[in-house]
């Protein structure tokens, strides 16, 4: 258990330095002792560092002797980990040390996440800084904070902070595989006032929920075909609409900007005599609505249940037949595919959420792409939309740009060559439509030529989260030999 776990596995620097990370609690935004243990490292190995004002380090390594005029390398990763336990588990991720243990070819923890998610690119990166059969010119070694939740540490950067032309991202999850874009992502948000009437009907009032649905992450998950909870619930009260009368209470959907939507309920008050008439209304709605989802997101249910309370404010008739125009105007899914990698979902919006905050009925929504521009444009047919549906207010995030793949990279030339070379075979060349740092320090730093690997980690952010061994020393080698290879 701990310790032992890691006894006589090769490389040995990177497991011993892995292993001390796991020894130091390193939550997203709670980085202080980690940031310590990166600073003793530095100064223990006689590098010079700098920290800046968010807890951002960089460490300057000498080049090997001889090797002083070989191009910068910057080494990233970030210190942050992810923190998820199993609910039986009792672990304080802001004091405990992890237990990590070996499963066969794997390094796993006990009930919590493992934080190889990157606590192994930071620890590859420390070990070429001192493994003295390592190869190397200048390396900066940039450790960033709050990678997890918000990205705020690479947010940060300021020009000049790091030099080097050249970066090697050492945060992705797949051995064999090269990421040379992601995609940047944007927030669209409407607003719309709340517009009430009192209730004097006899209506009868429900409670009605679609549920069963997959959901899943907005940018990995939206090439899958999954079905939108949020959607659903505007097709089926448009046809409820068009066969009898009704009238809504409230509305609720979604919980996450970057998830797809797995649950939606109204209040929703009907005539008694017309029950029979709903319910059948929504049998054939589901029953429809598998025929399209019945291979991707078989899962769909509405649940209906009477409520026993009279409820005393509805909103308008008008302010329904609105929305529900809204909610069926507004975009979803994927948008365009990349022309430069087959199956990459290029640019997707995502209608994520939708609530009343504040008095007003708030519909959240997120654009993803690797191009500024297709972001920013389906950003604004959001906005559009609102505004015709009269929303009051429109909100538009800052977001965070995009790393679009330069198929004619040296680096990727270079790591291609080097790959091939020590496995007898080719990788596979990817782009993840996802947020990754690289797009904020493509941005930051201009004609910076970037790459992202990383040994195969499987259930990345959960407490089944496990480090391939095997795959670790791959990757390990094709780190030093991309560093020896920018030397010649």
């Amino acid at each position: 258990m701990s310790k032992n776990a890691i006894d006589g596995l090769e490389p040995k620097l990177v497991w011993e330095y892995f292993y001390g990370m796991t020894q130091v609690p390193r939550p997203s935004k709670k980085e202080e002792k980690i940031r310590a243990h990166v600073r003793e490292f530095a100064t223990n190995n006689n590098f010079d560092f700098t920290e800046d004002e968010v807890g951002n380090i960089v460490i300057k390594v000498p080049a090997t002797p001889g090797y002083e005029n070989a191009p910068t390398i910057v080494i990233q990763g970030h210190l942050d980990m992810v923190c998820e336990k199993n609910k039986a588990t009792v672990h304080n991720f802001e004091t405990d040390p992890l237990k990590i243990y070996r499963d066969g070819d794997w390094i796993t923890a006990e009930g919590t996440t493992l934080g190889a998610d990157n606590g192994i690119g930071v620890a590859a990166g420390m070990a070429v800084a001192t493994d003295p059969s390592v190869i190397h010119g200048p390396l900066e070694l940039l450790c960033t904070i709050d990678e997890e939740t918000g990205m705020t540490g690479v947010n940060a950067l300021k020009p000049g902070f790091i030099t080097g032309k050249t970066l090697l991202n050492l945060d992705s999850e797949e051995d064999g595989a090269f990421y040379v874009g992601c995609s940047g992502g944007q927030d669209t948000r409407g607003y719309f006032e709340l517009e009430y009437k009192n209730n004097d009907t006899n209506l009868t009032s429900y409670n009605l929920m679609l549920t069963g649905l997959k959901g899943g992450h907005s940018g990995l998950d939206v090439a899958n075909g999954r079905a939108n909870a949020i959607r659903l619930l505007a097709q089926l009260l448009n046809r409820i609409e068009l066969e009898i009368e009704f009238e809504l209470a409230s509305i609720s959907g979604g919980s996450l900007r970057n998830a797809i939507p797995r649950e939606s309920e109204v209040t929703i008050l009907i005539n008694p005599n017309d029950e029979t008439k709903f319910n059948e209304i929504c049998k054939k709605f589901v029953a429809d609505t598998l025929l399209e989802f019945n291979v991707n997101d078989p899962g769909l249910k509405i649940l209906i249940t009477k409520n026993e309370e009279r409820i005393e404010k509805i909103f308008t008739k008008e302010f329904v037949i609105n929305l529900i125009k809204v909610l069926l105007a507004a975009p979803h899914g994927i948008m365009a595919m990349s022309p430069d990698i087959p199956g990459l979902v290029e640019t997707s919006t995502n209608l994520a959420t939708i609530g009343i905050i504040d008095n007003q009925l708030a519909i959240g929504t997120s654009q993803r792409s690797a191009i500024n521009s297709a972001k920013w444009n389906i950003s604004n047919m959001l906005k559009s939309v609102f505004e015709l549906g009269k929303a009051a207010k429109v909100d538009t995030g800052d977001g965070y740009p995009g790393w679009q793949p330069n198929m004619d990279s040296l680096l990727l030339k270079i790591s291609k060559e080097v790959y091939k070379d020590l496995n007898n075979s080719e990788p596979k060349i990817k782009a993840i439509h996802a947020g990754l740092e690289t797009g904020l320090l493509g941005a930051k730093y201009p004609g910076i030529d970037m790459i992202s690997f990383g040994p195969t980690i499987e259930g990345a952010h959960s407490p089944d989260e496990r480090l391939n061994i095997s795959a670790t020393v791959k990757f390990y080698n094709l780190v030093k030999a991309i560093l020896l290879r920018y030397t010649k």
